[in-house]
């Protein structure tokens, strides 16, 4: 048996959940949140709990189980709370601003580089971190991914976009030769 799965959810006031065509919708003050549940899962809502039940008992339905519980737990969280993701800047001459909603980004190529913002998701600048939050982790965990991509911290300076708290391994850089 899953130990997250089995244990019911509360909601938490001004939070309302429904289940409808194997859909869950969660709305909050933060917005609302859409997830499709798998068939071998089934969502109650009673006196503002909600609980999740497998169909049958097998070991694919029981991992199903305590996935679909932090998925419902995170949507509930993100509807009240919101999450956030922060991001560092290191180099000389590495830059980001603030474009109306977009982000542009001054990464040592010989063009800037935009990254547009998606729906449900804000971004604050200040000098060299980014802030990004959203109501749903998915989303807000997705972003930060992207934008790390487009520069990479590298080993030898450590200069890229990394993590706030993100510890870059850095390499030594080649020796001179002896004679």
């Amino acid at each position: 048996m899953s130990r997250l799965g089995k244990q019911p959810i509360p909601l938490p006031k001004g939070v309302e959940a429904s289940v409808s065509g194997g859909i869950l919708t969660v709305k909050g003050s933060k917005g609302t949140l859409m997830r499709t549940l798998h068939p071998k899962i089934t969502v109650t809502i009673r006196d503002g709990v909600v609980t999740l039940t497998p169909r049958e008992m097998s070991e694919g339905t029981r991992m199903l189980w305590g996935t679909f519980h932090a998925h419902v737990r995170n949507m509930i969280k993100g509807v009240t709370e919101g999450f956030t993701k922060s991001l560092q800047l290191e180099g000389i001459g590495y830059r980001v601003a603030l474009k109306g909603k977009d982000l542009e980004f001054a990464l040592g190529f010989s063009h800037s580089v935009p990254f547009k913002a998606e729906e449900g998701v804000a971004f604050a600048v200040e000098k060299n971190m980014i802030t990004i939050t959203g109501s749903s982790i998915e989303k807000v965990g997705n972003i930060a991914a992207s934008i790390r991509a487009l520069k990479k911290p590298e080993p030898y300076k450590g200069k890229g976009i990394r993590y706030v708290g993100e510890v870059v391994r850095r390499k030594a850089g080649k020796k001179a030769a002896g004679a």
